[in-house]
Parts: C-alpha cells; structure tokens; sequence
C-alpha cells in the first residue's frame, strides 16, 4: 500500500533467546482504525512500544509517514538512527499506556500542558487553552485543579487520552487501555476512545482484549499469534467467520 503511514517490513524483535516478532509485514492506512488482538506473549504490545522507540528491532525496517523509524537514510545507505531522527519521528506519534503513567505530583492541567510547553515550545497559555479544549472532549471539564490521586482510574485514563493528544500527534496508540481499570469504569474510557474515532480523523492503533468494542470501532482487526499476524479482515469477517483455525479456538477461548 502506498498510504500505509505504518509499515513494518520483515521487523525481527527477540528478548534472548525468545523471538517476539518473526520477520513481521504489517500496514496501517492513514486515518485508520485497527485492532491487535491475541493471547498474551504473541507481540501485540511490542508492536506499540517499538513504534514509540521504546524498544529496538533486531532486524526489517519500520516506516513511520514513509520515513524509517529506527534507521536514517545517509549517503545511499540505512543506518541506525540518530537521537534527534528518534525524537522527531517520535513526535508523529502519541500513546495511551495501561498504567496511565500520570505524573502524581502535577495537577491534571499541568500533565497536559508540561509536554507541549517543553517539547513542542508552546507558550503556557496556549497549552492551558488547548487542554482546556481537550479536558471538555474526555468529559473532565471539572478536574483540571485535580491530582491524580483525587481522581478514579477511568478519570486518570481519559487525562491519559487528553496528555496524548495534547501533543497533536498524526497516530494514537492504545496499549490495553482498560485493562487496569475496574470493569464498572471500563465503559467511560471506550466510549470517549468511540468519540475521538468517529469524529476525529487520527490514525488509531489499538492493543486489546475488549473484543466487542474492537467490533464496533475498527476499520480492521489483526488477530497475532507467535510473532505473526495469523489473520487479518473487516470486523465481520474477522468475528463472524474467520478462516484460520488458531482464531476460531482464540475467540471461543475468550467470548465463552
């Protein structure tokens, strides 16, 4: 495809002696929405962190808006990357992580604002009005005064969501972002997840285990499995009649 803003080209990932992706081919269009769902160890969250320079590849090419992620085009040759590539590709990208990840000693409007004022020179009051913008999206128009602390976890992750985007970037990742929450809080953060993909035109790449809500927002899911994507389709196709027996014993595994 040549719209894919995410390519992964015969990407090798290994811990020791244990390889995680094996020799991955994976497309993301722009301004889609894709779901990875699959059984834990299968490298779906390694995706994410690759993606965001948490963790180096092994081998393959990732592009990010056709550029190399980890790799630097210099004199006719790839080369591994230097910091200042690394930052300036990492700025396409925003991420939402499980644990929320929230500075506990800043207010909610300070953890929205501290990153745009440093990295992307915003002035302070551009940043207050942006976040007062995207605290009204996620619906915590009232908490910008707050702590995290003071805050439920559904609220933390949906200041998550608003710090994220606060960096404007082209691409969003959502690594399992509920599944630290109790299941009564679950639904708040999916439904402003739902919003930002109906009404925004971002790039969305999500990692979960919610498989009724990768139903409802994706434009594909990919089922992964030991490294690999095993199957890939529409929503329908992928849930009501997938042609790969591995996914046909997961989703019974997981919707019984």
């Amino acid at each position: 495809m040549t719209d894919a803003i995410i390519r992964f080209d015969k990407v090798v990932k290994r811990f020791g002696d244990l390889t995680v992706l094996d020799e991955l081919d994976f497309e993301v269009k722009k301004g889609e929405k894709v779901s990875i769902i699959g059984p834990s160890g299968s490298g779906k969250s390694t995706v994410l962190r690759i993606l965001m320079t948490l963790e180096g590849i092994d081998g393959g090419v990732v592009y990010v808006d056709g550029e190399p992620l980890w790799h630097e085009l210099r004199e006719g040759a790839l080369l591994p990357a230097g910091e200042g590539h690394l930052r300036r590709m990492r700025s396409k990208l925003g991420m939402v992580f499980q644990q929320f990840n929230l500075f506990p000693h800043m207010t909610v409007m300070r953890n929205i604002t501290e990153a745009p004022v440093k990295v992307l020179g915003l002035s302070r009051k551009d940043a207050h009005l942006r976040a007062e913008e995207l605290l009204d999206l996620v619906g915590l128009a009232d908490q910008a005064k707050k702590f995290p602390h003071q805050l439920s976890g559904g609220q933390q992750q949906r200041v998550g969501i608003a710090r994220a985007l606060a960096m404007r970037p082209s691409i969003l990742l959502f690594d399992e972002p509920t599944s630290a929450l109790d299941p009564e809080l679950v639904g708040e953060v999916l439904t402003v997840i739902g919003r930002l993909a109906e009404e925004h035109d971002l790039t969305m790449l999500l990692v979960t285990h919610e498989m009724r809500f990768a139903r409802e927002i994706s434009d594909r899911v990919c089922f992964f499995d030991r490294g690999q994507i095993r199957e890939e389709g529409t929503p329908e196709e992928l849930f009501t009649d997938p042609s790969e027996d591995r996914t046909r014993e997961f989703l019974k595994a997981i919707l019984d």
